[in-house]
């Protein structure tokens, strides 16, 4: 291969950057030229694509965001535009494509892959729901993000005698809601998988309060089957003793400069997909098990949503206490 693409789909994450420095200059180093596709599929779709040199991915090792910038489509999920997809790369003489994203990113790959386009996919998902990889790019950065806000809310909470409603990112997955409420103490935590009750909630912050705790911190991930909004009235119409307030992240835990751990990562994984692709495999993804990375099937990937260790809901509840 002598011409590749790289992209950056779906929801942005920390670290997505220091993956498209990574596969530009891993592609320098064997003699490939990489070229970057602005707004992922859509910008596939309309050949808005460029070459990258060196120059041009220097200083964005640091940066949060995308600087390819990312866009939903939905015209590339018909077989009309991936046909169409695939003509683009054609007419730029584009030979293969590593894709950096979620899960809908990495289907969209898998399809290029099955219309005949070389493709390696790089995991890159904040809420950690990738199937078949330990960790993807942006989970350690918004994780910490995270920790940092539930720590300085937690001073103030001290200071008025409150509890804190904390709705964090993970529509479907609850991996940042259940980490962020281990490492920062939170009383309760709340995620699509373990069914907490509105009710449950009121009773351990009450019995936080009775026991003579100066604050109390609950942290609902949005995909739980009620809002942030409607949680903190109902615990201010229970009358728990603590005065509630409630604080929606957003997306603040997408933003921000990438840890130490997402720029190794993100560097790895590009890296690798650079040799995977180079070595004539396709129609996989960036797998990091344990220390190691492999690569994994996108059709499995992408089939299954990654599950929470069963483990973490029962350290939560211990250290709850």
């Amino acid at each position: 291969m002598k011409r590749i693409a790289v992209m950056t789909s779906g929801g942005d994450a920390p670290g997505m950057n220091a993956a498209v420095r990574a596969v530009v200059r891993a592609g320098l180093d064997k003699g490939v030229e990489v070229y970057g596709i602005r707004q992922a599929y859509q910008g596939l779709l309309a050949g808005d694509m460029a070459l990258l040199s060196s120059r041009e991915v220097s200083g964005i090792l640091q940066r949060g965001g995308t600087v390819l910038q990312t866009a939903r489509n939905e015209a590339f999920k018909t077989a009309q535009g991936q046909m169409k997809g695939q003509r683009r790369l054609n007419e730029n003489g584009i030979e293969g494509v590593i894709v950096i994203g979620g899960d809908g990113s990495l289907r969209g790959a898998l399809a290029l892959h099955n219309v005949g386009v070389p493709v390696i996919g790089i995991p890159a998902s904040i809420d950690n729901d990738i199937w078949g990889t330990d960790t993807s790019i942006g989970v350690d950065t918004a994780l910490n993000t995270i920790l940092d806000a539930v720590d300085r809310l937690r001073d103030t909470a001290t200071s008025h005698n409150r509890a804190f409603v904390v709705e964090v990112m993970g529509r479907d997955c609850g991996y940042l809601a259940v980490m962020a409420g281990i490492l920062g103490g939170a009383e309760i935590v709340v995620t699509p998988e373990n069914g907490v009750t509105m009710n449950e909630i009121a009773v351990s912050l009450e019995d936080a309060y009775i026991r003579g705790k100066t604050h109390a911190i609950a942290v609902l991930a949005e995909g739980a089957p009620y809002q942030g909004p409607e949680l903190a009235h109902y615990l201010e119409q229970k009358h728990i003793g603590f005065e509630i307030r409630l604080t929606i992240l957003g997306h603040t835990q997408r933003g921000g400069s990438p840890t130490a751990f997402d720029r190794l990562l993100a560097t790895r994984m590009g890296v690798y997909a650079m040799e995977l692709l180079l070595n004539g495999e396709s129609g996989k993804m960036v797998a990091r098990i344990g220390r190691e990375q492999t690569p994994i099937p996108l059709a499995e990937a992408t089939a299954r949503t990654r599950q929470i260790t069963p483990e973490y809901f029962d350290l939560a509840r211990i250290l709850s206490r």
